[in-house]
């Protein structure tokens, strides 16, 4: 063998190990050094780690439609039939995933509950309040994303959309369900 044969041969095994090991030291750099990670935000509500779990929250009995349901709880205390016509609005336009969310309509209890709304009442007013907030709770009942009184109900929308999207649906829960 030629030397220039034997200098391309080990030149390939170098561009071989290097096609294998730049990725991994990169994502090492990445990681250590954040670099290149983006910090943007791409929700819409505000992130809540900090509120309680919803079983600790001082509600009557609530209740989903399905076990494995999200829950689009909002906080209803002015113009209560309207915000619970716009949540519903919003919980149809999930379309085939809508059997996914379940609404619950805290307080308004002067009004009929919608179709597949159910109403409880605080009985008790926490100190994380906010009158008019809507909050997203995941399966385990934790609060996820809340939102302000003004949002754009497209927002919401969006956020949940993604929300079903990155969390699928187990294959046998509708199978669960029935």
């Amino acid at each position: 063998m030629t030397d220039a044969r034997i200098a391309r041969s080990r030149f390939k095994l170098l561009a071989l190990f290097a096609v294998f090991a730049l990725p991994m030291v990169m994502a090492w750099g990445m990681v250590e050094w954040r670099l290149g990670i983006p910090d943007e935000r791409t929700a819409h509500g505000t992130l809540e780690p900090e509120l309680p779990q919803l079983a600790d929250w001082p509600l009557g009995e609530v209740s989903k439609e399905g076990a494995d349901d999200w829950l689009m709880a909002f906080d209803c205390t002015r113009d209560c039939a309207e915000s619970a016509d716009r949540w519903w609005r919003v919980h149809r336009a999930l379309g085939r995933d809508a059997h996914r969310v379940s609404r619950l309509r805290i307080g308004g209890t002067q009004s009929e509950a919608l179709p597949g709304e159910s109403v409880v009442t605080w009985q008790g007013a926490p100190e994380w309040r906010e009158p008019g907030t809507l909050w997203i709770i995941d399966p385990e009942g934790r609060a996820v994303l809340s939102y302000g009184e003004g949002v754009e109900a497209s927002n919401v929308l969006e956020d949940i959309e993604r929300l079903l999207e990155l969390n699928p649906e187990p294959p046998l829960a509708r199978l669960h369900d029935e």
